[in-house]
C-alpha cells in the first residue's frame, strides 16, 4: 500500500529539524496521549472486571446462588424432606440448611462489635472451598459440638482473640421473664480462623454448628433457609422456576442472587460503562492533536508538496505520505499503550504496595472496596476493542489533513512562496 518513496518522505517529515520542532512536539504529545489513553482504558477495564469477578465469586461462594425461605418469614420446618427433593433436581450442585441471625459479639478483653452468626452442618461447611480452602489458623476437624465457632481474621484482630480464645454472643431476641426481656448470652470457643479476602465477611461473620445455632436462636427442628448452589450461576432463573414447580404447593418463597444483588451489580456495570466513555475522551483528545499537528505539517510543507507534484508525484501519493505520518503516531502510541497496560495489570498489586509504602497512605481500603487485594482480570476481547478503537481514531484523524495535502495546487503553493 505504501511505497518505499512514500515511506522515506513520511518518516523524514516526522523527524524534527531546525525550525520545525513545534510540529514535532505536538506529534510527540499526540503519541503520548494515545499511549496513556489506551493504557488507562486497559487498566481500568481490567480492574473493573476483576472487581466484579472477585465480588461475585466471594458473594456467591459464601452465600449461595439462591435461598428457599418459609413463606411466613419464620423457620423452615421439615427442611430435610425439602433438601431431598431439591438435591435431586438437574442443575443443582449442592444444598444446605442454614440458621442465621444478628448478634453482638464480646470478648474477654472487653471488646464488642456487631456480627452475623450462621449455623451450618460441619460437612456442608467443609464442602465450601471459599471457607475450607482459606483456613489460616486452627482446624475444621474441631468444628462441632455445642460451643465451637470459626470467625474471620479481621474480627479476631478487632477483638484481640485467636484460636483457643472465647467469644460471647448476645442475641437481641431474648427470653421473657418476670423482670422483663433478658437477652440470651452464650460463650463459644474459637476453633479456627478464615480469611476469604472480603472485608465484610472476614470482619463480621461467625459460623457455628447447625444444632448449636438452632438451640441458640430457638429454632428447634427448623432452619432459617436452605442455601442452594447451582452449576451455572448465570442460569439460575430456570433452576429457580424448577424448584418452585417441584415444591409447590408448600408455603415457601425462593430468592436468587440476581434478585437480591441486582442493584449492586447494576451499579458496578453502570460505573464501568461511564468510566469507559470518560477515558475514551483521552484518546479522542490525542486524535485531535494528530489532526492539528498534521494540518500544521501540511502548511509547513506546502512548497515541498508543490515540488513533489511537479516532479510527478500523484495526489494519491501525497495523501498516502501524510496518512503514513499520522498513522505512524497512532500505531506507535497504541502499541506502547497496549504494552504499558498489560504490564501494569500483571503487576498491579505489587505497584499498589510500593505506592502505599512510598506515600504512607492506604490506596485501596478494604472497608470501602470490600476486598483486601486489588484485582485485575484482562479480557482479551475488551483489550482488542480498545486497541482497535485507538487505531481507528488515529487513522480517522489523518484523513482530513491528508486529503487537504492531496488537494494542494502546486502552482498556487509555489506562487505564495
Amino acid at each position: 500500500m505504501f511505497g518505499a518513496f512514500e515511506r522515506m518522505v513520511a518518516f523524514r517529515y516526522l523527524r524534527a529539524r531546525k525550525g520545525e520542532r513545534f510540529v514535532s512536539v505536538i506529534a510527540t504529545f499526540s503519541l503520548v496521549g494515545i499511549a496513556l489513553g489506551v493504557a488507562t482504558l486497559i487498566i481500568v477495564m481490567s480492574v473493573m472486571n476483576g472487581f466484579r469477578q472477585e465480588l461475585l465469586g466471594r458473594i456467591l461462594g459464601l452465600n449461595g446462588h439462591l435461598g428457599i425461605y418459609a413463606a411466613d418469614g419464620g423457620g423452615l420446618r421439615d427442611f430435610d424432606s425439602i433438601l431431598a427433593k431439591v438435591r435431586g433436581l438437574p442443575g443443582i450442585q449442592s444444598a444446605a440448611p442454614i440458621v442465621e441471625g444478628q448478634v453482638l459479639v464480646t470478648s474477654e478483653g472487653g471488646g464488642a462489635t456487631g456480627g452475623f452468626a450462621r449455623g451450618i452442618r460441619p460437612e456442608d461447611l467443609k464442602a465450601r472451598p471459599i471457607l475450607a480452602g482459606n483456613i489460616v489458623s486452627g482446624s475444621l476437624d474441631q468444628f462441632g459440638g455445642d460451643d465451637s465457632i470459626i470467625i474471620g481474621t479481621r474480627l479476631a484482630q478487632k477483638l484481640r482473640q485467636g484460636v483457643g480464645g472465647k467469644l460471647t454472643l448476645v442475641s437481641p431476641q431474648g427470653r421473657t421473664t418476670v423482670i422483663g426481656m433478658v437477652p440470651r448470652l452464650k460463650t463459644y470457643n474459637i476453633v479456627a480462623l478464615f480469611d476469604t479476602g472480603m472485608n465484610e465477611y472476614d470482619s463480621g461473620y461467625i459460623f457455628m454448628p447447625l444444632a448449636s445455632a438452632q438451640t441458640y436462636f430457638q429454632l428447634r427442628d427448623a432452619a432459617s433457609q436452605i442455601e442452594v448452589f447451582v452449576n451455572n450461576p448465570d442460569q439460575v432463573r430456570p433452576v429457580t422456576q424448577e424448584i418452585i414447580r417441584t415444591l409447590s404447593p408448600l408455603p415457601f418463597r425462593v430468592l436468587d442472587w440476581q434478585a437480591s444483588n441486582s442493584s449492586f451489580f447494576a451499579a458496578v456495570q453502570v460505573e464501568r460503562n461511564v468510566m469507559f466513555l470518560i477515558l475514551t475522551l483521552i484518546i479522542v483528545v490525542a486524535a485531535f492533536n494528530i489532526i492539528s499537528s498534521l494540518i500544521m505539517l501540511v502548511k509547513d510543507k506546502g512548497r515541498d508538496i508543490a515540488i513533489l507534484r511537479t516532479m510527478g508525484a500523484s495526489s494519491a501519493a501525497i495523501m498516502r505520505i501524510f496518512l503514513l505520518c499520522g498513522a505512524s503516531i497512532g500505531v506507535l502510541g497504541t502499541l506502547i499503550g497496549f504494552g504499558l497496560g498489560l504490564v501494569f495489570c500483571l503487576n498491579i498489586e505489587r505497584i499498589r504496595q510500593v505506592l502505599q509504602s512510598l506515600t504512607g497512605t492506604q490506596l485501596f481500603s478494604p472497608e470501602v472496596y470490600f476486598l483486601t487485594r486489588l484485582p485485575a482480570i484482562v479480557d482479551p476481547n475488551e483489550v482488542t476493542q480498545v486497541v482497535l478503537m485507538g487505531l481507528g481514531l488515529s487513522l480517522l484523524a489523518t484523513l482530513y489533513p491528508s486529503w487537504r495535502a492531496a488537494k494542494t495546487d502546486p502552482v498556487e503553493a509555489l506562487r505564495n512562496e
